[in-house]
């Protein structure tokens, strides 16, 4: 497993390149962990509305206009005192092109993690530095177990997770897309 650096902040850092205040919630060697802002909103729409990054999430794209209030309400959260769903924006450090979306939402009694990637940006190694970046970023919290869903057709994504020791907990049939489900879970 290869190491990253990590660190982790819940400050500012100011983007040179929107001019806007943003607030990092962790980095690591090669991406920034920070909240989402309007300015994401073109990748954050071609993120949503690529059928390859969908299908084994809910299978749907929508419009720019329906990501526009998706974005919206998502920013819109972190103001909410009783917020469980939390959703950032994945940056690469060199450039600050967003790359993705990482979340970490309240599933019940579960901390669940999750993250999403621009397809142009899959198969770099991004997935695994963040995975790794969220159990750190968890720990530093006090999370004492995270979980995640995989749906077993997207085998990049369950090898990362087995990579960084989490266990199989159970498998079912995903109401939404009907598709066979592993849920994972690694005690912190």
């Amino acid at each position: 497993v290869k190491s990253y650096f990590f660190i982790c902040h819940h400050s500012c850092t100011f983007n040179n390149d929107k001019n806007t205040i943003l607030f990092m919630i962790f980095e690591t060697e090669r991406l920034l962990v920070r909240k989402l802002v309007l300015d994401d909103l073109e990748a954050f729409h071609e993120m949503q509305s690529n059928d390859n990054v969908m299908q084994f999430v809910d299978g749907e794209t929508k419009t720019f206009e329906e990501h526009l209030v998706e974005l919206t309400d998502l920013i819109n959260k972190y103001n909410l005192s009783n917020n469980d769903f939390w959703i950032y924006a994945i940056e690469r450090k060199f450039d600050n092109h967003f790359l993705g979306t990482v979340a970490l939402v309240k599933d019940g009694e579960d901390d669940e993690i999750g993250y999403r990637f621009l397809e142009k940006y899959w198969k770099k190694g991004y997935g695994s530095e963040i995975c790794e970046g969220l159990i750190y970023h968890c720990k530093q919290i006090g999370i004492p177990k995270i979980v995640g869903y995989v749906v077993n057709k997207n085998i990049a994504s369950a090898k990362i997770l087995v990579r960084y020791n989490f266990k199989v907990v159970k498998q079912f049939i995903n109401d939404d897309i009907k598709l066979l489900e592993t849920k994972y879970e690694l005690i912190l």
